[in-house]
């Protein structure tokens, strides 16, 4: 739909931010707020813009005149016809990745401390216990990201490279879609892409029209007709393109898919030839040419043409988790700092206590551990493997590897109707005549009763029909002799094969040149080679039905179709008037003349309830549609009249205009998104600020009530009352916007994200859906017939639309979960040695001495803890199927209570009692043997921490079971293995650990005592929680 309701309000209405170029967007979201909150960021942002419109100036955009087949006459350079989706290139990948990575304050404290143990006075340990971490975070980034870059640019150059006929002066030439340029003269052929926006000069097609699928470029799956301009189509001969001089002018490059203004002017005729042009005799990019071959001359290329223009660039997605982790690590360090402020105020600022006072920052700075993002970027990958290994959502690809926590945190899910949840596929499940009803299996007695209806004489069949009589579910006008079972299949059959829009299609023999345009005669009337084509795929799925049960669509064109019976003869219909469906008839008619009998039959087709008030009346039309439809069947009634000559004449012509609305609210209820019984609003068309104030009053006083709105209608309300549009529609059970472009369907996206704050999630499977995938926390693509497009650009890719409710059900909130218990666990992993550190430094007259060497606390965050508190990313606090049963349990997530400051505040307390309880419990109960204050300490820190993750899961996995004892394992044999280690401080201290004390029954019982301490209150506190203020899902695991 358009953005804006006229050319006028797009270029002079400078208050509706969308209409501003998108530089200027961009400029004004840049601020004086930026400066203040992050200089640095603002500095590199600004340089980096800078040095973009260095490179690439923006021009104005302005209308054109394009000569055919004369790019060299064109007045301006046009952009280059090359599709780009990767987000870097050579030069700017590793600065951008390190500023993607870097401009998190915890990477960021990670790469400063790492960069002061260069500096000798601040050193504390040795390099790699800082800097191996980070380089294995940056490396893992860097190879992901270019991995990833790489697809983008195999993808392109696929596309870039695909061949073209370019129609010159010296006949065709092959011509890569990268190097179309504005003015050329391109032949496209049958199902092929259209590579730029053209207008249609010529097709093969003797109507000089053709039909187009343009479900990537508007999600629609029914097909466009398209009409040549009829001065070029009337040519003789190909070539004669070039024998004339013509222009074509074309107004300035627009968003709007759904119109174009030009006109067509052919200057050496006497007079001069002038046709205005329009949307019908465009054919856009990335639509694909469903008939015949047609020829256009290049109006548009590159980023000007219309879908690129709809499409926005690609974002790189942050979790919500990884920014209220962030916002943690922000308050870990300002503890850190207050820590090291008290240290040093405690020592009496002695010395040079600036220098004291880092050294106290980088003691401390466990608090914030790298281990973090190592273990939650671990975390991510084993959930993508998760989905992608499981076997009830098969083909489930995980394309953004960093965000599979968000599945379950989504507030609002927004998909595209037409094809995602239908997926187009229409099949004739059943026809039902009043007294009989036939299903799938009971197909064959139709044929049967067809076979026989016309092995009769034709002349039979023809007088059979002496006045109305039903086919699918209507009844007959006032029948004088009930009809026998097979005469009413018969003419039901007939009446399903004749009215409808579909066109039978043969395609041309192979190795028959194209230089024979108009070559009918070459062409396949078999069986074999006929295809459907219509604007619907349920008219298709009609036809196809008749012709499997005898009676075959083989001709059709204005003004006559034929069809083939079971024996092979040919019945001709001449059409005598079409009376398209429209949303407000809900229906379609036909009339027709047989040609052996000259009968004239009005036949028509529609919605029960348009249908129901003028099929004459009967007792079961209602009832058998109403359980045809609670069956989640697409009910459609059939009926005819047999006209006299005087009646057809007398016959008012009528011809009505509609939209989709009644299309989307057909899907809304048959998908269950609306319930049968629920109030739908349908928001009647605006185009005033007056109207939409008047509309949207009406509807604010409706309550628990879906809203269904046209694109048009939407565009003005968002114009005017974007705030209060908003509010009443996130009031809604359920929202549905149609006609949507694909601008509009990621504006929003992204209203909700900025008026709600809520998490927002995108699905589709056309190029329509792209930049609304993009524009969401998480996109879903659904690999279906509108291609590929949407899966690729997607975060996540499916392969059905029912497997959405596993992967964020089961996948997402396992994910979240996890990772909120992972993080906080990691978390407390730091604290408590911190806490630690600090009783100890305490202890040491306030010495910045460290507790533990470089290897021990490397091995502390490694082989000593990571497989157990890494087997929480198996951890699940109920089984899939509950989670898919009780979708409640996945509503308590979005208020965000797994991860939240009060439940990192009782880790906080936790992590300060323990590391309290087991520094103090050392240094108490092992007053005589000081010196082994480093091996008591850090036994009892081990097993507190292999205690603390079995008390945080909450189902056991044999994987966990394994972790814990083989953590153990490490730690008792490095206690024999590497006992120089377990000294106090430095070394140099000469406290070495004695093997035979730490096998003593006072070590033992001792240290067995400390950790008891240290968890036990925990447990018991655990247990009563657990008995008085159980967790939603503990009351279905009990």
């Amino acid at each position: 739909m358009p953005l804006m309701m006229s050319e006028e309000g797009f270029e002079n209405d400078e208050s509706d931010y969308h209409t501003l170029p998108r530089a200027r967007i961009s400029q004004r979201r840049r601020g004086l707020e930026w400066f203040i909150c992050g200089g640095w960021k603002f500095l590199c942002t600004s340089c980096s813009d800078w040095l973009i419109n260095i490179c690439r100036r923006k021009k104005d955009l302005k209308a054109r005149t394009v000569w055919l087949g004369c790019p060299e006459k064109c007045e301006e350079k046009y952009p280059k016809n090359a599709i780009k989706n990767q987000k870097y290139n050579i030069f700017t990948f590793i600065p951008g990745v390190l500023y993607e990575q870097f401009k998190f304050f915890l990477n960021l404290y990670f790469l400063v401390v790492s960069c002061s143990q260069f500096v000798p006075a601040l050193k504390i340990g040795y390099l790699y216990t800082y800097w191996a971490p980070l380089g294995f975070v940056l490396t893992v980034t860097v190879v992901r990201e270019a991995v990833d870059e790489f697809r983008r640019y195999k993808r392109d150059k696929e596309m870039n490279s695909q061949l073209y006929s370019k129609l010159t002066v010296r006949g065709k030439v092959q011509v890569k879609s990268s190097d179309i340029q504005v003015g050329d003269l391109i032949i496209v052929e049958k199902n092929q892409r259209i590579p730029s926006d053209m207008v249609f000069l010529r097709t093969s097609e003797k109507t000089g029209s053709c039909f187009i699928r343009t479900d990537q470029l508007d999600g629609e799956t029914d097909w466009k007709l398209k009409v040549a301009v009829s001065c070029t189509q009337r040519l003789p001969a190909l070539g004669d393109l070039f024998s004339i001089n013509a222009y074509v002018y074309a107004q300035k490059p627009q968003l709007d898919i759904h119109s174009f203004e030009g006109t067509f002017t052919r200057e050496d005729s006497d007079p001069a030839v002038h046709e205005s042009l329009s949307i019908e005799n465009t054919l856009w990019a990335s639509t694909v040419v469903a008939s015949g071959t047609v020829i256009g001359v290049v109006i548009y290329t590159g980023k000007e043409t219309r879908s690129v223009m709809n499409t926005s660039n690609p974002k790189n997605k942050v979790g919500l988790l990884d920014l209220e982790l962030n916002q943690l690590t922000k308050a870990l360090f300002l503890a850190l700092v207050a820590l090291s402020v008290v240290m040093v105020t405690l020592q009496g600022f002695v010395g040079p206590w600036y220098r004291n006072l880092f050294r106290f920052l980088l003691l401390f700075s466990y608090i914030i551990p790298i281990s973090l993002r190592v273990n939650l970027d671990m975390g991510k990958a084993a959930y993508g493997w998760m989905i992608m290994k499981d076997d009830n959502i098969p083909g489930t690809v995980v394309r953004t590897s960093t965000i599979p926590e968000e599945l379950g945190r989504l507030v609002y899910l927004l998909t595209d109707k037409t094809g995602t949840l239908t997926q187009n596929e229409m099949i004739f499940k059943r026809l039902h005549l009043g007294t009989v009803s036939y299903g799938t299996d009971t197909m064959d007695e139709i044929q049967s009763h067809i076979i026989n209806s016309y092995s009769q004489v034709h002349s039979q069949n023809s007088g059979n029909s002496t006045s109305s009589t039903p086919s699918r579910k209507p009844q007959s006008s006032a029948p004088k002799v009930r009809k026998s079972v097979s005469s009413r299949i018969h003419e039901a059959v007939k009446a399903i094969a004749l009215c409808h829009n579909v066109t039978p299609v043969y395609e041309s023999r192979a190795g028959v040149s194209a230089e024979t345009e108009y070559a009918e005669v070459d062409q396949d009337f078999s069986d074999e080679n006929r295809t459907y084509q219509a604007s619907s795929p349920d008219e298709v799925a009609l036809v196809q039905w008749t012709e499997s049960v005898g009676l075959t669509l083989v001709n059709r064109d204005l003004t006559s179709m034929q069809l083939k019976t079971p024996g092979g003869h040919i019945l001709t219909y001449y059409i005598l008037q079409i009376f398209p469906f429209t949303s407000e008839s809900k229906r379609m008619g036909i009339i027709v003349r047989d040609e052996s009998s000259g009968e004239i039959t009005f036949y028509m087709k529609g919605a029960d309830v348009a249908m129901s008030t003028i099929v004459q009346y009967n007792d079961w039309l209602e009832e058998e549609c109403g359980n045809m439809a609670r069956e989640g069947l697409r009910t459609l009634v059939v009926a005819k009249k047999s006209l006299t000559e005087e009646q057809y004449q007398d016959f008012e012509i009528w011809m009505l205009t509609g939209d989709k609305l009644e299309t989307a609210t057909c899907i809304a209820k048959s998908s269950h998104l609306v319930s049968r019984n629920q109030d739908i609003h349908i928001f009647r068309p605006v185009a005033t600020r007056g109207e939409a104030h008047l509309e949207l009053n009406a509807f604010r006083r409706k309550h628990d009530c879906a809203l269904v709105i046209s694109g048009d209608s939407l565009e003005v309300c968002l114009k005017y009352y974007e705030h209060e549009f908003v509010e009443l529609a996130c009031q809604c059970p359920a929202v549905v916007c149609c006609r949507c472009s694909p601008t509009q369907k990621a504006h929003i996206v992204k209203l909700l994200q900025h008026h709600t704050g809520k998490r927002t999630c995108a699905i589709g499977d056309g190029g329509n859906d792209v930049s609304m995938i993009q524009a969401a926390d998480c996109g879903i693509g659904i690999e279906g017939k509108e291609g590929k497009q949407a899966s690729l650009a997607a975060d996540f890719s499916i392969t059905q639309f029912k497997h959405i409710g596993r992967l964020l059900m089961v996948h997402g909130r396992n994910s979240y979960k996890r990772s909120a218990a992972l993080g906080q666990f990691v978390m407390h992993r730091g604290l408590i040695i911190s806490t630690m550190q600090a009783v100890f430094s305490s202890v040491f007259y306030f010495a910045s001495v460290p507790l533990y060497q470089g290897f021990l606390m490397v091995g502390y965050a490694t082989i000593y803890t990571m497989f157990p508190v890494f087997s929480l990313v198996l951890d699940q606090d109920v089984k899939p199927e509950m989670a898919l049963l009780y979708p409640e349990l996945y509503k308590d997530l979005t208020k965000g209570r797994s991860l939240s400051f009060k439940t990192f505040l009782i880790w906080v307390l936790i992590s300060i009692y323990q590391g309290g309880i087991l520094m103090y419990g050392a240094l108490l109960l092992f007053e005589s043997e000081f010196v082994h204050v480093v091996a008591i300490s850090f036994t009892a820190l081990i097993l507190t921490e292999l205690l603390m993750v079995a008390l945080t899961i909450r189902t056991w996995h044999w994987l966990m079971v394994v972790a814990e004892f083989l953590s153990l394992g490490c730690y008792v044999a490095s206690l024999a293995f590497l006992n120089e280690y377990f000294g106090i401080g430095r070394v140099s201290f000469g406290a070495f650990l004695d093997v035979a004390f730490i096998t003593t029954v006072t070590f033992l019982w001792k240290v067995s005592a400390i950790t008891v301490v240290s968890c036990l209150p925990l447990y018991i506190l655990k247990y009563l929680k657990r008995k008085f203020s159980p967790p939603s899902y503990s009351k279905l695991t009990s």
